[in-house]
């Protein structure tokens, strides 16, 4: 019978792993969003940019390359197909939040708000914090005239991430608009 390694030695050797795994300086989406609560400026881009990173990690090489496809078919001004690499990617991974979101944005691009407003719901289900869903959910909701909605809707974003841009000058317009005042 071999000796078993003691306990200590299987310990350390999943802490190794877990240290190479998370390489220093990594950050955890928790602390990003924290940092972001009181970033200003670039310092807040920087950390949307990021959060936006890790958002868009899938897991998997194929899945990634379904959502990259799909970013390039809305960048090019095809809607459709972005819609169809979207559909394919929430087929295959449909706890991954960013697919919902990409195929909801192609869905609002193509002025079709009922499904973007259901693949925005799924969104939020999948990941509360997702500012993107939430300012793009007020914006069709103040394109369909429900300035209260979309009000509260843009509240919730910038509770999350206090500098969105232009989110500020929604939530000033809609206030400014509720209160009976010319902008």
């Amino acid at each position: 019978m071999k000796p078993r390694k003691p306990f200590h030695n299987r310990v350390v050797a999943s802490l190794f792993a877990i240290a190479l795994a998370f390489p220093a300086g990594a950050e955890t989406l928790d602390e990003m969003f924290t940092q972001l609560q009181t970033a200003e400026g670039p310092a807040a881009g920087r950390l949307e940019r990021k959060i936006w990173r890790e958002w868009s990690k899938s897991g998997s090489p194929a899945m990634d390359l379904l959502l990259q496809r799909g970013r390039d078919a809305m960048e090019a001004g095809n809607t459709a197909i972005a819609i169809e690499h979207f559909t394919a990617l929430i087929d295959h991974a449909p706890d991954f939040a960013e697919g919902w979101n990409s195929r909801a944005t192609a869905y609002f691009q193509a002025g079709q708000f009922g499904p973007s407003v259901a693949d925005i719901a799924q969104v939020l289900t999948l990941n509360p914090r997702h500012f993107g869903a939430m300012s793009g959910f007020a914006r069709i909701l103040e394109d369909t005239d429900q300035p209260d909605r979309a009000l509260t809707m843009y509240q919730a974003a910038l509770a999350i991430h206090p500098h969105l841009a232009g989110i500020e000058d929604a939530v000033k317009r809609l206030q400014t608009a509720a209160s009976g005042q010319e902008m």
